[in-house]
């Protein structure tokens, strides 16, 4: 009889324990804010992260926050609602100081994920976990990835322009179109044909725009190369090189994220002048920052302060393949 109550005892308590833990992800409450929502890399992210909250029971709140008011505003509700911590990719990362500040107030755990915060002097806010991109070695990537096809094609350094559309605003695209120069320069680029192409916005529009100015600047140049922060940046310059008619064997773009955009353009039946992107897995970036959050909040297991992620370059012929090994596929 005693061996019994002890069993049943045991049970219970199992029970209860297995109970509490799933009562206690129910009551959790991780928020994802991000900077452009409806660009796809992060509705990507929302989809991983989605996928984590409903592998342990935690409640998502999604948001999308393009300036700083939006965020601030964000971060309150957020606390109002009783959250515990959230990720953000802020629209300005010049925020730092008051991000930390207002997730403090709020007595929410804080992590970023993309574009690490600065402080008032410019510099890392290390004591935030953050999980990113190593913006240098993807743009060394991408300049790798234009010195070979170039090779392939026959072409000599001295007789190509470079297009850089560049967003300075944000370091994390100076890091990209740096490292990319920095690979061109090595391999016998000349620093004079590289021209700045400053985009207004971060999608293929602006791109377009700032692009054809420099296009339509340097006529005589007939044989192109293109890089940017993104696949957008690098479409809007392949697009721009299509509109004053550069023919697709006069333009190496290759881009960064492996978007939907960079994906739909390798479906098309006939090459254009986008000949790779850089993939960058959203995976990661949404579903273990999601994790991680999560074993903070649950179980006080803090995140490493640094985590960065490698990507890897695809092309018209082997997109599907890379995509599988990323786990996008």
């Amino acid at each position: 009889m005693r061996l019994l109550k002890t069993a049943l005892v045991a049970g219970a308590l199992a029970v209860l324990s297995v109970t509490t833990i799933a009562a206690y992800a129910q009551d959790t409450k991780i928020g994802f804010i991000v900077k452009q929502p409806e660009e796809p890399w992060f509705q990507d992210e929302w989809k991983f992260a989605d996928q984590a909250a409903k592998e342990k029971g935690f409640t998502l709140v999604k948001i999308g926050a393009e300036d700083g008011e939006k965020l601030m505003s964000a971060i309150d509700n957020l606390g109002a609602q009783g959250a515990q911590g959230f990720i953000v990719c802020t629209p300005d990362v010049k925020l730092g100081p008051g991000i930390v500040a207002k997730a403090a107030a709020n007595n929410l755990k804080l992590m970023t994920v993309d574009d690490r915060l600065v402080g008032a002097d410019g510099n890392a806010l290390e004591d935030v976990p953050h999980m990113g991109i190593s913006a240098t070695k993807i743009g060394e990537a991408v300049g790798q990835a234009i010195v070979d096809e170039m090779k392939v094609r026959g072409w000599k350094a001295d007789e190509v322009g470079a297009i850089r559309v560049s967003y300075d605003q944000l370091p994390t695209a100076v890091d990209r179109v740096e490292g990319a120069i920095s690979v061109l320069k090595a391999n016998g680029f000349k620093a004079e044909n590289i021209f700045d192409a400053p985009q207004a916005k971060t999608d293929t529009e602006a791109a377009l725009n700032a692009a054809t100015v420099v296009l339509n600047a340097h006529a005589d140049i007939k044989k192109w190369v293109s890089f940017g922060l993104n696949d957008e940046a690098v479409l809007g310059a392949v697009r721009a090189s299509e509109s004053v008619g550069i023919p697709a064997d006069g333009m190496i773009g290759v881009g960064i994220g492996g978007a939907d955009s960079a994906i739909n353009e390798f479906k098309k039946p006939t090459a254009t002048g986008f000949v790779g992107t850089v993939i960058i897995s959203p995976k990661r970036h949404g579903y273990e920052t999601a994790l991680n959050m999560y074993d903070w909040v649950a179980n006080n297991k803090e995140p490493e302060k640094l985590i960065l992620t490698a990507g890897a370059l695809a092309k018209r012929d082997d997109y599907q393949t890379v995509r599988q090994g990323l786990g996008i596929e």
